[in-house]
C-alpha cells in the first residue's frame, strides 16, 4: 500500500507534489520521494520518513521543473529499512525513466530471473517496483526500436507489461523529454484517478482527495488495463492496453485504507462505510438484543461512519469513548508482550465515564491479528464496563493479502482456522459480531453497478488474478519486508497509516 502522484504543468510542480503527498500520507509513512524534470534532466530527493520530515526547504529548492511525480511508501515486499528501496526508481535507458508504483507483483521472483537471463537487465534491490520498472523499460526499448519515441510505442510497451506482469499495480512514470505515463493493472485492484486545474495542470493520483485538496477538478478514474500518456504540453492520450480488463478493486480500500473523503471507482468511501454500518446493524440485532446495549463506541478512526450508522439504526446512543494520540510516534521492540500492550495504551486512552457501569458495543472496521482488539476490550473492562461486545464492519480476515497490503501470514491472523466463538474467546469480549462477506460486497457494490466484483481475497480467499496458490503465498511471505533493523514493536493496526492521522 502506497500513495502515488504525478503532475504535468506549465509552472513549477515541487510544492504541488509535496502538498499532494501530504494528502496521501495515510497510504504510507515509511518513506517519501519526489522527482522533477527540467529540460531532459531529472532531479530526485527521497528518504525514509514522513513527507514533512523528508523534505526541507533546501530539498525543495533542488527540485526544479514543471513535470514530476512522487510517492509515499508503506512497504509490503523487499526491505522496509533500506533507503535504496524508497521510491521513485530510475533507469537511464531507454530515454531515462523514473517510476512510482502502488501495489504488489505476485510473480516478481520469476520476472527478476527473466530480467537477468533473457532481458540482460540488472536489479539492485529486492523491491518488486524496481522489477516492474525494468520490465517496462525493456518493453519500451523493444517497442521504440531505437527511433524517436511515438505515443503508440508507449502504449505497446504497456500492453507487453500487462502480458508479463501479474499482481496489482497502479503506476506513474516519467519518460525524460517526452511526458508522464500512468497505467493500472487489468483488474484495477489499486486505485488511480486523474484531474485538471483551472490553469491546465494535469494531475494523476491514488485518491481523489489528492486532486481536490490541491484545487484540481476530478475528471475520471484510470480504467483497469488503461494507459494514459500526458505529453509535456499537457496533451492527454489514452488507450486500453489489456486484452480482457475487468474492474475488481480492492474492497479493503473502502473498509479501511482510503480516506473517507475520497471517491474511488465511482464509490464514495464515506458512503461505503455508512452502508457497512447499516448492514452490520442487522447482524448485531441477530446476536445481541439492542435492549442489552447501552452505548455504541467506535475504535478510532475509520470505523466512525459505520458505528454512527449502526447506532442510528439501532436507536442506541453513540459516544466517543477513546481518544487517539496522533503524536506518539513510532516505538521499537522491547522484550516481552507487555511492552506491546503499553504501546496500544499510549495510542489510545479511554474516557472512563462512557464505560462505567454500561454494556458497551465497540465497533471496529476490521480485526486482523486480534492483539489490539484484545487489549482494547480489556481497557473497556478496566474502565468499568459491565459487558463488552465487539462488532467488526468487515468479515473475518482469514487469508493473506498478496496485492499490496502488508497483511500478516495466515498463522498470525486471529480468524484463520478458528470459529467466531473461538475468536471471541481469544479476544475476551462477551459477544463478537462480524460482517457477512456477501453483505459487505453488496453494501459497497450497490454504490456502483458497473463494478463486476471486488478483490476480497483476505476475506474469501479468492485471488482475482487467478495465479495464487499456497506455494505462491509461501514464496510471497518469504519476500515480505525485511527485518535488518528492529521492527516497531506495535504491529497492531493502530500502528498502520490511517485515513484520519495524516
Amino acid at each position: 500500500m502506497c500513495g502515488i502522484v504525478g503532475v504535468v504543468s506549465a509552472a513549477p510542480v515541487n510544492q504541488l507534489i509535496y502538498d499532494a503527498l501530504l494528502l496521501l500520507q495515510h497510504r504510507g509513512q515509511d518513506a517519501a520521494g519526489i522527482v522533477t524534470q527540467e529540460g531532459r534532466k531529472f532531479f530526485m530527493h527521497k528518504a525514509k520518513g514522513m513527507v514533512r520530515d523528508v523534505f526541507r526547504t533546501r530539498n525543495m529548492r533542488a527540485l526544479p521543473g514543471s513535470v514530476g511525480l512522487g510517492q509515499v511508501r508503506y512497504p509490503t515486499a523487499g526491505n522496509a529499512y533500506s533507503e535504496e528501496e524508497a521510491q521513485p526508481f530510475y533507469v537511464n535507458a531507454p530515454f531515462g525513466i523514473v517510476m512510482v508504483h502502488n501495489g504488489n507483483l505476485t510473480n516478481a521472483q520469476a520476472l527478476r530471473a527473466e530480467l537477468f537471463s533473457t532481458d540482460h537487465r540488472h536489479t539492485n534491490t529486492e523491491s518488486d517496483s524496481e522489477v516492474l520498472l525494468n520490465v517496462f523499460a525493456h518493453e519500451l526499448e523493444r517497442a521504440s526500436r531505437g527511433v524517436p519515441l511515438q505515443v503508440e510505442d508507449v502504449f505497446s510497451a504497456v500492453s507487453a507489461v500487462h502480458k508479463r506482469v501479474k499482481g496489482s499495480y497502479a503506476v506513474i512514470a516519467l519518460i525524460a523529454g517526452h511526458g508522464l505515463l500512468a497505467f493500472r493493472d487489468p483488474h484495477g485492484i489499486r486505485p488511480l484517478c486523474m484531474g485538471r486545474s483551472a490553469d491546465g495542470t494535469v494531475m494523476v493520483g491514488s485518491e481523489s482527495v489528492a486532486l481536490e485538496g490541491t484545487s484540481h477538478v476530478f475528471e475520471r478514474d484510470v480504467q483497469p488495463g488503461e494507459a494514459v500518456f500526458i505529453t509535456q504540453d499537457g496533451t492527454v492520450h489514452a488507450r486500453q492496453c489489456a486484452a480482457a480488463p475487468q474492474l475488481n478493486p480492492c474492497i479493503f480500500e473502502f473498509v479501511y485504507l482510503a480516506r473517507p473523503d475520497s471517491v474511488l471507482d465511482g464509490i464514495s468511501v464515506y458512503q461505503a462505510r455508512l452502508n457497512l454500518g447499516e448492514s452490520l446493524a442487522k447482524r448485531v440485532i441477530s446476536t445481541v438484543p439492542p435492549s442489552e446495549i447501552d452505548v455504541v463506541i467506535p475504535i478510532p478512526e475509520s470505523s466512525r461512519p459505520s458505528a454512527t450508522q449502526l447506532a442510528h439504526l439501532l436507536g442506541i446512543p453513540y459516544r466517543e469513548g477513546f481518544v487517539k494520540n496522533r503524536y506518539v510516534g513510532r516505538t521499537f521492540i522491547m522484550p516481552g508482550q507487555g511492552v506491546r500492550k503499553k504501546s496500544v495504551r499510549q495510542k489510545l486512552n479511554v474516557i472512563g465515564s462512557e464505560f462505567k457501569g454500561r454494556n458497551v458495543l465497540l465497533v471496529d472496521d476490521s480485526i486482523v491479528r486480534g492483539t489490539t482488539s484484545r487489549e482494547i476490550v480489556q481497557m473497556a473492562r478496566d474502565a468499568g464496563a459491565r459487558k463488552v461486545y465487539l462488532a467488526s464492519a468487515a468479515p473475518p480476515v482469514r487469508y493473506p493479502n498478496v496485492y499490496g497490503i502488508d497483511m500478516p501470514t495466515s498463522s498470525e491472523l486471529v480468524a484463520h482456522g478458528r470459529t467466531v466463538e473461538e475468536v471471541r474467546e481469544s479476544i475476551g469480549c462477551d459477544a463478537l459480531i462480524y460482517q457477512d462477506v456477501d453483505a459487505m460486497k453488496r453494501a459497497v457494490g450497490s454504490l456502483n453497478s458497473h463494478i463486476e466484483g471486488f478483490d476480497a481475497s483476505c476475506f474469501d480467499g479468492v485471488y482475482v488474478t487467478g495465479d495464487i496458490t499456497a506455494k505462491e503465498i509461501a514464496e510471497l511471505n518469504e519476500g515480505r519486508v525485511g527485518v535488518e533493523e528492529p521492527q516497531e514493536e506495535d504491529t497492531s493496526r493502530l500502528a498502520l497509516p490511517n485515513a484520519q492521522n495524516a
